[in-house]
C-alpha cells in the first residue's frame, strides 16, 4: 500500500484471512494508530473500525506490550526474509507487479521451501495447521466512517451536511456515530449499543422518527422564540411562523435570525423583517439576502443630534460634581 488509514489496515486483516482460507482467533499487533488507540497491556483501546472487523470474523487483538517488540517471535524476521531474498535488486513499476511477483515467489519458493529453524517443509506445516483455522463469515464486513457528534438543540446530529434524529434526551450530549453510503447509526457512549438507524438522506434534509418529534415545544425552543420577540415585533412574527411552518429545521432558522440581529443590529433585521411580512417571504433566507444586499449606510458625524445635549448640560454637570460655584 503507498498509505495506511483505518480502512485500510482492517481490509488488509480481511485480504489475509481470505488468503489463508479461514480466521485465526487471536491476533497481535503493534501499537499502531490504525489498530490501538490507547496502549494499554492490560485494557488497550482498540479503533472502533479495526474492532468491529475482528468482531465480525470472531477474532481477538491482543496488542504488545509498549516498547517491547519481541513478543511478536519470529514475525518481523519474514519482512527482512523477504527484503533481502526475492525483492533485492528489484524495481517495479506498480505495485500489481510487485505483488504479483511476490505470489508467484510464495507459491514456487518460499511455501516449498525447508524452513531453518523447524527444518519442515513450510507448505506441509500449514498443511497441518489448516484445521485449526475458524470459518470465514458469509458477507464481508461492511464497512463504515465514524466520528462524534453533538445532538443539537433540534434534537439531531449532523453528518455530511445533513441531520439525523437521535432519541428524546440527548440534547447537547455527544453520541458516536457510524456511517456508510446507506445508513448512519447514532450508538450509546457508554455501552456501545444501537439508539437509532437512519438511511442517508440528501444535504440539508433531515430524518427523524415521528415518535421522537415532541409533543409540545420544548423548552429550548420557546426560549429561542422569546429571545426573537425581545429583539423586536417583526423579529418575533417571522420566527413565529418559521417555527409554525417548517419543522424540524426551524430551530436552526431561528437561530440564524437571531444571529442576523447580532450582526446587524435589531433594527436593521426588524426593517428586513418587516418588508418580509409584507412581501409574504418570512423566511431567514430572504432576510440574509435582503441584508446583504442592502447598501451600506456611511456614518456621518453631526453636530446637532437627538442624543447629544447642549454642551451648557454638561458644564453644568461638571461644575456641580467638581463643587465649582455656579
Amino acid at each position: 500500500m503507498w498509505r495506511s488509514s483505518a480502512p485500510i489496515w482492517a481490509e488488509l486483516h480481511e485480504r489475509a484471512f481470505r488468503r489463508l482460507g479461514g480466521t485465526v482467533r487471536v491476533v497481535v499487533l503493534d501499537n499502531l494508530r490504525e489498530g490501538v488507540l490507547t496502549p494499554d497491556v492490560y485494557d488497550p483501546s482498540l479503533n472502533p473500525l479495526y474492532r468491529d472487523v475482528l468482531a465480525h470474523y470472531g477474532v481477538v487483538a491482543l496488542p504488545c506490550r509498549v516498547r517491547d517488540p519481541d513478543r511478536k517471535g519470529k514475525v518481523e524476521a519474514g519482512i527482512g526474509h523477504t527484503q533481502k531474498t526475492p525483492l533485492k535488486g528489484l524495481r517495479f513499476e506498480t505495485l500489481e507487479a510487485a505483488q504479483a511477483y511476490l505470489d508467484r515467489w510464495d507459491a514456487h519458493w518460499a511455501d516449498t521451501r525447508i524452513h531453518g529453524t523447524t527444518k519442515r517443509q513450510v507448505a506441509a506445516m500449514f498443511a497441518e495447521e489448516r484445521p485449526a483455522l475458524g470459518p470465514l463469515p458469509l458477507e464481508p464486513f461492511r464497512y463504515y466512517r465514524f466520528g462524534m457528534r453533538t445532538v443539537h438543540l433540534d434534537g439531531c446530529v449532523e453528518v455530511e451536511a445533513a441531520y439525523y434524529g437521535a432519541p428524546p434526551g440527548w440534547i447537547g450530549q455527544r453520541l458516536p456515530v457510524q456511517w456508510n453510503d446507506v445508513h448512519v447509526r447514532l450508538l450509546d457512549p457508554k455501552s456501545g449499543q444501537l439508539l437509532r438507524e437512519h438511511v442517508r438522506t440528501a444535504r440539508g434534509a433531515h430524518r427523524i422518527r415521528d415518535a421522537d418529534r415532541p409533543a409540545r415545544t420544548p423548552p429550548s425552543t420557546l426560549t429561542l422564540l422569546a429571545r426573537a420577540r425581545t429583539a423586536g415585533g417583526p423579529i418575533g412574527t417571522v420566527c413565529d411562523h418559521i417555527h409554525r411552518h417548517e419543522g424540524i429545521a426551524a430551530i436552526r432558522r431561528i437561530q440564524g435570525v437571531l444571529a442576523l440581529a447580532k450582526r446587524y443590529g435589531p433594527a436593521v433585521v426588524n426593517d428586513a423583517a418587516q418588508a418580509a411580512l409584507e412581501l409574504g417571504v418570512p423566511t431567514y433566507r430572504f432576510l440574509r439576502r435582503y441584508l446583504e444586499r442592502r447598501p451600506a449606510v456611511p456614518v456621518t458625524l453631526r453636530q446637532v443630534d437627538p442624543l447629544i445635549r447642549q454642551l451648557t448640560l454638561y458644564r453644568d454637570l461638571i461644575d456641580r460634581q467638581a463643587g465649582l460655584p455656579q
